[in-house]
């Protein structure tokens, strides 16, 4: 079963049109969505500008978070053609072919962003538990190996997202609202996209901090070149959980939720807001990637402050 057919389009992350709500998403869309374009298009540019210094350090943790910059980039330009479209009262005016890049493109960042994390956690988790050891996770090339498979099979899996029959697109003016036409076997794929595109990912970030915790508790005194190690490794999974549990988290227990009462009666028009923001939660990972970059990436912080300098 393909990943982008278990993850739902926007016509269920956005609520139904028919459900009395389009007068609060075309509030709540647009200024969203235009903040976080803004604070990402300049956070992750300028990230991929610093990644790409040939002073800037080569590590696996960097090549990491050079293609989650890059992936959250790709993302943050699709926004002001998703706010336009609420601007505009519901109505696309660009055409097919880009409405369907934009939802396509949604579930490509939202979980290359979730694999890429989940990746720098388990890194970072090396580092503390395991210093000794040689993991290929941590080499530069295998590195490069695993943002490439990371790239392959989100892209892969989302690619019916693209799809005239299993997306829905129907009508020319109609973009972010649609229903997919198959919606018999929608909640099971949901709940195999939430095990494997959520659940697993979260509960390993999770072990990586419970496991590191202890392991640094147990630890006496280290020298300070393996201290500045250790709190670097532990600001990533710290960084990451909250992530996970302020931008994915609520996104994907609203959503689940949602596939049960996907109905318009009064008592759901709570439940159809609520995904609306838990959407614009989702969305904002993109501009909080590079927080991430300024306290734990190698290197990146002198970078900056010699930018800064310039």
């Amino acid at each position: 079963m393909n990943i982008s057919e278990m993850a739902l389009n926007d016509s269920f992350t956005n609520g139904s049109s028919n459900c009395m709500i389009d007068g609060f998403k075309q509030a709540v869309y647009p200024a969203t969505y235009l903040s976080i374009f803004f604070l990402g298009a300049v956070g992750n540019g300028l990230s991929i500008y610093v990644f790409f210094q040939p002073s800037q350090r080569k590590t696996s943790v960097n090549i990491y978070m050079q293609n989650l910059a890059i992936s959250d980039l790709m993302f943050a330009s699709t926004l002001p053609f998703r706010a336009s479209y609420f601007l505009l009262g519901s109505r696309w005016i660009f055409g097919e072919v880009l409405c369907r890049i934009m939802t396509y493109s949604l579930y490509v960042n939202m979980y290359c962003s979730i694999y890429f994390l989940t990746v720098l956690s388990v890194v970072r988790f090396k580092a503390i538990v395991y210093p000794f050891k040689h993991w290929k996770v941590t080499n530069i090339k295998h590195g490069r190996i695993t943002c490439a498979a990371i790239w392959f099979f989100v892209l892969a899996a989302s690619s019916p997202l693209l799809s005239q029959e299993i997306a829905g697109y129907s009508h020319p003016d109609k973009c972010l609202d649609l229903r997919p036409a198959n919606t018999q076997s929608l909640f099971l794929m949901n709940n195999v996209v939430l095990v494997v595109g959520f659940i697993l990912p979260f509960c390993t970030i999770i072990i990586c901090y419970v496991f590191a915790i202890k392991a640094l508790l147990k630890t006496k005194t280290p020298q300070q070149k393996k201290a500045v190690c250790h709190k670097k490794a532990l600001s990533t999974i710290i960084i990451t959980l909250i992530l996970f549990l302020l931008c994915f988290l609520p996104y994907h227990i609203l959503r689940t939720v949602h596939l049960r009462h996907n109905d318009c009666r009064q008592d759901n028009l709570y439940l159809h807001k609520a995904m609306v923001i838990t959407l614009c939660l989702a969305a904002m990972n993109s501009c909080l990637d590079p927080v991430l970059y300024y306290f734990v990436a190698e290197n990146f912080k002198a970078q900056i402050r010699s930018l800064y300098c310039r």
